[in-house]
């Protein structure tokens, strides 16, 4: 009754052997193979190499595969566990953080700023509205400031032209005159003076020599500038002089414009009074921007002109 068995056992040990003696001889043969014949050799290994460099990479592409999944499994769990941590103090804070009544002021606590007791830095220049009169504040004086195009003096005449187009001249030193003496100057008055005395010019505007012209007939000292220096502009400035500018093409004008230099800030930044612009007169400027668009004009004391009060 076992024969069958022990048959089918012999078999397969002969199966085995005969496998084992072709492994051997094939290994023999390839081995006999690689010395004699390396060509042949790695024509029949090549693929088994690239074969099993494949499985290789494969398997270390899923363990790092595997690694990494488990890295952000990790970085998750800690972030919610963080998250939930921190919504779970808050909530206990705000069931016992004493509530203040509706309609009652709770005083700051020391560690906060109390908004009423913070002083607050006030504007390096200003424009003021003064009983009658607009102020520009900050300067070496304070300035009575006239705008040429404000309702009042646009259409006011200048000769046979109006102050709006054309009075920049008479507007700058209307608000010289009112403010470094206690003559009630305007851009009218000043405009009708200055063609009665020959320094209105027509469809141009104001001849150069309505600068000294009306210093001199309202009291004022006036000369010309020379330097183009910055530190010598400032200096100037700082002295308590206003300074008259005949600017060119640039930030203030696209023909030629009268400007005011009313003064110099901590940073020496120049502070201008344009009488054709509130907005330009209380912006800060840099004093090259100033120099580098004077006018090319050099008659009657152009294009710089320092201004001084009245005895000084």
């Amino acid at each position: 009754m076992r024969r069958p068995f022990v048959i089918r056992h012999t078999k397969r040990n002969i199966v085995l052997a005969s496998l084992l003696a072709l492994l051997c001889i094939g290994a023999a043969e390839l081995a006999a193979c690689r010395h004699f014949e390396p060509e042949i050799y790695e024509r029949i290994v090549s693929p088994v190499r690239y074969a099993a460099g494949v499985v290789a990479d494969t398997g270390k592409a899923g363990l790092d595969a595997a690694a990494q999944f488990c890295r952000n499994t990790a970085d998750n769990l800690s972030q919610f566990a963080s998250d939930t941590a921190a919504q779970a103090a808050a909530f206990w804070e705000e069931l016992t953080t004493p509530k203040a009544a509706p309609g009652r002021y709770r005083p700051p606590a020391k560690d906060e700023p109390n908004p009423s007791a913070v002083p607050t830095v006030p504007p390096i220049t200003e424009l003021r509205r003064v009983g009658n009169r607009d102020i520009l504040t900050g300067g070496v004086v304070d300035i009575v400031y006239f705008c040429q195009s404000a309702p009042e003096w646009t259409d006011a005449p200048y000769g046979t032209d109006t102050i709006g187009p054309y009075g920049c001249g008479p507007t700058a030193m209307a608000m010289a005159v009112a403010s470094l003496t206690d003559i009630p100057a305007d851009p009218a008055t000043m405009a009708a003076w200055a063609v009665a005395n020959g320094h209105w010019a027509r469809r141009s505007g104001s001849r150069h020599s309505i600068v000294q012209g009306a210093a001199a007939g309202f009291g004022i000292e006036a000369e010309s500038f020379p330097s183009r220096e910055a530190e010598d502009m400032l200096a100037a400035l700082e002295q308590g002089k206003l300074l008259v500018a005949l600017v060119g093409p640039g930030h203030f004008t696209d023909g030629g414009h009268f400007i005011l230099l009313r003064g110099v800030t901590d940073d020496r930044q120049v502070l201008v009074a344009d009488p054709n612009s509130p907005e330009r007169s209380l912006m800060l400027w840099d004093p090259q921007i100033v120099l580098d668009e004077l006018s090319s004009a050099r008659d009657n004391g152009a294009p710089l002109w320092v201004l001084s009060p009245p005895g000084t």
